[in-house]
């Protein structure tokens, strides 16, 4: 994706296979896009369909124990992280999504603050609240940064979740499975 004068140029084939330009305005920092989730790929990643198109979105300002990275090792409550951020956001699931000062990440995931519409859940402070996600400061993103950690030090002294099965966060369950 290209960013030029405050508009994302991106291109996409069409059915056809013809090349079809299409040009959406560039969400600035604190902007809101709605969407649906159609599904979890771990503790803090999403896909969420939105303006017709599919995009994996990165929950900012938290980080859960890996699940699926493949030069990584399985962690300790990955596996948990990843069915309850699932239960919080299964397919169809309406969802707000606020941007920072970093639109994408360098996997090229849109990095967002996360809200269910339904009720205006706070999807990345609720994994950290429960003991999920740590959180995880990914500069310059920082906007909730104090309300995280405060989360975070409420979970670890309550004892819940990946704080009392871990111990601490990153906890190797396994050695990284080796690529082909």
């Amino acid at each position: 994706m290209v960013w030029r004068k405050g508009v994302a140029l991106g291109a996409v084939l069409a059915a056809s296979g013809a090349l079809l330009l299409l040009v959406l305005p560039a969400l600035a920092h604190g902007a809101t896009l709605s969407g649906e989730v159609t599904r979890v790929v771990d503790g803090d990643t999403v896909k969420v369909r939105s303006r017709g198109f599919e995009t994996t979105v990165r929950l900012i300002g938290i980080d859960t124990p890996e699940s699926v990275a493949r030069d990584r090792p399985v962690e300790c409550f990955g596996a948990e992280a990843s069915d309850r951020l699932a239960a919080l956001l299964p397919p169809g699931t309406g969802v707000r999504l606020t941007r920072d000062v970093e639109p994408r990440d360098v996997y090229d995931r849109l990095l967002a603050y996360v809200h269910r519409t339904t009720d205006g859940l706070f999807v990345n402070a609720a994994q950290v609240a429960d003991g999920f996600a740590e959180a995880k400061d990914y500069p310059p993103n920082t906007t909730y940064r104090d309300d995280f950690e405060h989360a975070e030090r409420v979970a670890r002294q309550a004892g819940l979740g990946l704080w009392s099965a871990c111990g601490s966060p990153d906890v190797a369950l396994a050695p990284a499975s080796q690529a082909p």
